[in-house]
C-alpha cells in the first residue's frame, strides 16, 4: 500500500510519501508555529536523523524552513512555508484517492480484507465487530 501511495505521489506531484507525511504533520493546526525535529519524527514514524535529512530536502525545495525552537535555542524546529502548504493541499486529493484505491484492492486479498474493511468502515469484514469491539449495527 505504501509503495502505491509513494509511486502515485511521486508521479503526479514529484513528492515522495515521506515528504508528503512531513508536510501533513507540519500543516496540522495542532502543530503550532513549528515542530521540533524529534516531535516531527514521532508524528511520521521516522528516526530523528532521517527527519533531519528529510526537512533539509523540503527546505531545498522551499517547502519548509528550519529555525531554533522557541524557548530552547539548542533545539531545531521545522515549519511549513506557504509554498509547502500549497503543495500539500494540491497533493492531498491524490493521496486520498490512491489510499482509497489501495484499500479497495486490499478487500480482495484474503490476508488484508479484514484490515481494509475496518479502516474503510470501522467494521470487521470477518467477525462483524466494530472498531470499538461492539457488535456491528444491523
Amino acid at each position: 500500500m505504501e509503495k502505491h501511495l509513494d509511486e502515485t505521489l511521486q508521479r503526479r506531484h514529484g513528492l515522495p510519501l515521506s515528504e508528503y507525511r512531513a508536510l501533513c504533520a507540519l500543516a496540522r493546526p495542532d502543530s503550532g508555529a513549528a515542530l521540533r525535529m524529534g516531535e516531527l519524527a514521532g508524528r511520521i514514524g521516522l528516526k530523528d536523523s532521517t527527519v533531519t535529512r528529510l526537512v533539509a530536502r523540503l527546505e531545498a525545495q522551499e517547502l519548509a524552513e528550519r529555525a531554533s525552537a522557541a524557548g530552547d535555542g539548542r533545539a531545531v524546529a521545522a515549519t511549513i512555508t506557504s509554498a509547502g502548504r500549497r503543495r500539500y493541499v494540491e497533493a492531498t486529493p491524490t493521496y486520498r484517492a490512491a489510499l482509497g484505491d489501495a484499500l479497495e484492492s486490499a478487500l480482495t486479498n484474503v490476508y488484508l480484507a479484514d484490515l481494509a474493511a475496518w479502516v474503510r468502515t470501522g467494521e470487521s469484514a470477518v467477525s462483524g465487530a466494530t472498531a470499538q469491539g461492539l457488535p456491528a449495527r444491523a
